[in-house]
């Protein structure tokens, strides 16, 4: 029953709790796509920090200007 409650109520998330939930997000996403790419293993984990950096970055930059679009329209 209890896990049943967890898909039928949303669970309320808010403030750094929303920000914080990108990160496993964007590693777990750069962790797939340099594992399908990498032609060697041992090349995964060094390949896959620049390209969580720079997922989690974009998303950040894309999501400010978002934000002050939103601000300057309303």
């Amino acid at each position: 029953m209890m896990l049943a409650g967890l898909f039928s109520q949303a669970i309320p998330i808010t403030g750094a709790g929303r920000i914080l939930l990108l990160l496993p997000l964007c590693l777990s996403i750069a962790i797939v796509y340099k594992t399908i790419r990498c032609p060697q293993p041992r090349q995964i984990p060094t390949a896959v920090l620049p390209l969580w950096i720079t997922i989690v970055v974009a998303m950040y930059v894309i999501g400010a200007l978002l934000w002050a679009v939103f601000n300057l329209l309303s």
